[in-house]
């Protein structure tokens, strides 16, 4: 697949040779798309991110295998040594222009960090358990990572803060509080961000939002979680469809506000149609009606530029479909009714999808032949 610069340049090209552009424009727009591809992880960048990953978990491995091998004190001076090194030695390769390597070690030393807080707690039998243990991982990752301005590392500390959510909201036998700490943690790495030039790290963030959400409304009362989930999300699709300046101004995420907002929306209504079930056939009707409705509005006002939207639109409307048999006509129809009435409709979505995205591809045809 090429580049984004490469695809800007064979644009400029096609534009220069149109009329539409002069040459001077031309270079400049080249130029800018460089320096912005430059900026963004390429292939590369993500092969040295993963072999950094797969080098600082042999790190731990080898360690943790041998852990009775070494000294005490020499230990702790091996663990504190690939600390430092990683950081260290990944801000002087970020300075002579090794970005990518450079980022690779802080992640290694990150991983270090987390492994030695494992590790030094047997050593030294400190009380605690694996969500505290990744409570402070992600404080220190989230650390580095502002001191640096790594987008990798505030990347790390987002995966860190859900993996630490998951672990405290999933644990309903251990009799602990629910883990409302989260919000704040995703406020600081939300600002953290801004500042690291991360918008993965903001994409993760809206993904474990939808996630506390959910932990949220099976520990307390769906009925008061997911509805206002599913109205949030509305909104936020809403303003980021029709505001789209505006939004895109506050997230910074490319765009991609109106499809995190879907999500949310049919993360919430699934949820609440769940909990109705057949218990109240009205109601469920009446929220199956709803989220149909949602996922064509969603498709007619956003899926024309997003691709991805309308997919997700798509796997929404086939899920809600499956729902709605499950809950209330599967009494009604045997399994051979069901598969007929099924094919039928999944035909007629095929053929609906087909009309929509060629009707969705027609307006950029026609602007491309223009001359």
């Amino acid at each position: 697949m090429a580049s984004y610069s490469s695809r800007v340049r064979g644009d400029a090209a096609r534009w220069v040779e149109r009329g539409f552009i002069d040459q001077k424009a031309a270079q400049a727009i080249v130029a800018d798309a460089e320096a912005h591809d430059r900026r963004s992880l390429s292939f590369g960048s993500i092969l040295a991110i993963m072999a950094a990953l797969l080098f600082g978990a042999a790190i731990l491995i080898f360690v943790a295998a041998n852990w009775e091998a070494f000294p005490r004190l020499g230990r702790v001076g091996m663990l504190f040594a690939i600390i430092f090194g990683g950081y260290v030695g990944g801000a002087g390769l970020k300075l002579a222009d090794h970005a990518a390597i450079g980022e690779a070690l802080w992640l290694i030393a990150a991983a270090a960090f987390g492994g030695s807080i494992a590790l030094i707690s047997q050593m030294y039998h400190l009380s605690g358990d694996e969500a505290q243990a990744i409570l402070i991982w992600c404080a220190g990752t989230t650390l580095a990572a502002a001191a640096l301005r790594s987008g990798p590392l505030t990347m790390a500390a987002v995966a860190l803060s859900a993996a630490w959510l998951f672990l405290v909201g999933v644990s309903f036998w251990r009799n602990e509080d629910f883990p409302h700490l989260f919000m704040v943690l995703a406020f600081v790495v939300w600002l953290l961000s801004y500042w690291t030039r991360s918008a993965g790290a903001r994409h993760l963030l809206l993904l474990s939002l939808v996630l506390y959400a959910a932990l949220l409304a099976a520990e307390t009362e769906v009925m008061h979680v997911a509805p206002v989930l599913a109205a949030v999300s509305a909104i936020l699709f809403g303003l980021a469809v029709f505001l789209p300046e505006d939004t895109e101004r506050i997230a910074r995420i490319d765009g991609l506000l109106p499809v995190h907002g879907l999500i949310g929306f049919l993360t919430g209504m699934v949820m609440l149609q769940i909990d109705i079930g057949d218990d109240f056939a009205a109601g469920f009707a009446i929220a199956a009606a709803i989220t149909l409705a949602g996922i064509v509005a969603a498709v007619v006002f956003g899926g024309r530029d997003s691709r991805g939207l309308r997919w997700i639109a798509y796997t929404g409307f086939a899920f809600e479909l499956c729902l709605i048999y499950a809950v209330m006509i599967q009494g009604m129809l045997g399994t051979a009714g069901f598969f007929l009435a099924a094919g039928t409709i999944l035909g007629v979505l095929a053929i609906a999808i087909i009309r929509i995205e060629k009707r969705m591809a027609a307006p950029a045809s026609a602007s491309g032949v223009v001359s």
